[in-house]
């Protein structure tokens, strides 16, 4: 899975792949190892701003249909943990949903189950601006392992 933020505040690129054209040709050079290619339209890192869902909108769709058109069917292309925007890359040609937050949003787990697409349960307790004070675990394994369990129940 390459990772192809389009977010001007991650860790670890932040604000060099923004651009639609920028994301596409960042695309072609990860999908030279990658069948998946995980678009991030919001910071996860910890104490990132909230996102509102117009602006991650904005940010994801475009760039979601220019890799589906420019790159082919044959990568995998996964977002977000935003219903609404998630609903919106599928339309636009998303295949999988890598949801940090476990499908916790209000209305994330319906649509899950209309859109019938893998998904992805990734592990955060809390929000970016609490996710610190919340990282305290018996045994980190078993306690993740527990709530990821939980959450595919739900």
């Amino acid at each position: 899975m390459g990772i192809l933020n389009v977010t001007p505040d991650s860790f670890s690129d932040g604000g060099q792949f923004n651009a639609v054209d920028k994301a596409v040709a960042h695309c072609q050079q990860i999908e030279e190892g990658a069948t998946i290619i995980d678009i991030g339209g919001e910071s996860t890192r910890p104490n990132a701003n909230a996102v509102g869902t117009s602006e991650e909108l904005q940010r994801v769709a475009p760039v979601v249909r220019a890799i589906r058109r420019h790159c082919g069917e044959d990568i995998w292309l996964s977002d977000t943990s935003n219903p609404e925007v998630m609903k919106a890359a599928f339309d636009a040609g998303a295949d999988i949903w890598n949801d940090v937050r476990a499908l916790k949003r209000e209305g994330a787990a319906v649509l899950a189950a209309e859109l019938d697409i893998p998904i992805m349960l990734m592990h955060m307790r809390g929000e970016p601006t609490t996710m610190n004070n919340l990282a305290q675990y018996d045994d980190i394994i078993s306690d993740v392992r527990a709530e990821l369990l939980s959450r595919m129940t739900k």
